[in-house]
């Protein structure tokens, strides 16, 4: 399969990074540790507790000079926006028909030499109960890592974590991926979901269709 490449992001997409970056550093956060290598890996982003989680990201991934990756649904794709989706990194997803959104995102790894596909697991900035699993299945099928996203509101730093590789024992994997976090402050604690067994709630047969 031939290896594709981004599109250079344009005048409007650049502006608005660096906006996001500016804004980023004023409110006093700051980048902390190394890019994991290779750069094709799940970032989980939790804990999704506030709006500003998702600003706080795109500062961080600016600060960093990444460029991650976010599923959105084709009709966001279509004129006059889909240009600057893509360039924001928008990676259409097609659920009509029951869509398997896991194999699309299996064959998109599989299209790229770097790939950073961010995924919100809790699926709500509300009290999650569980978190869903098209992450984890997504990592199996495109036998890649998984790497904690940290946004730490105690000390405004963010980062990426270490590459954590899935077993397809769920609940050991999410143990380690828990570890990582428990030192990490969420904007609402109280919205954080910390029990391993809210996590393994999920249902791991859903094939990315949920």
């Amino acid at each position: 399969m031939a290896r594709i490449e981004d599109d250079p992001p344009g005048l409007v997409a650049r502006a608005v990074r660096w906006l996001l970056l500016l804004l980023y550093r004023m409110r006093g956060w700051t980048a902390v540790g190394e890019v994991p290598e290779p750069r094709r890996f799940i970032i989980i982003a939790a804990p999704h507790t506030s709006n500003w989680d998702f600003v706080n990201f795109l500062g961080l991934t600016a600060d960093k000079g990444i460029r991650p990756h976010f599923m959105a649904k084709l009709s966001l794709f279509r004129w006059p926006i889909g240009g600057f989706m893509r360039q924001m990194g928008g990676i259409a997803v097609d659920r009509q028909g029951g869509g398997n959104v896991v194999q699309q995102m299996a064959e998109e790894f599989a299209r790229r030499a770097e790939f950073m596909l961010t995924v919100a697991p809790e699926g709500t900035r509300g009290k999650a109960t569980k978190w869903r699993t098209g992450f984890y299945q997504i990592a199996l099928a495109a036998k890649v890592p998984m790497v904690v996203g940290l946004m730490d509101y105690g000390t405004k730093t963010g980062g990426l974590g270490p590459l954590i590789w899935p077993t397809g024992d769920f609940r050991a994997d999410m143990l380690k991926v828990l570890e990582v976090y428990r030192s990490c402050v969420p904007k609402f604690p109280e919205r954080a979901v910390r029990s391993i067994d809210d996590i393994v709630g999920s249902d791991l047969e859903s094939g990315g269709r949920e």
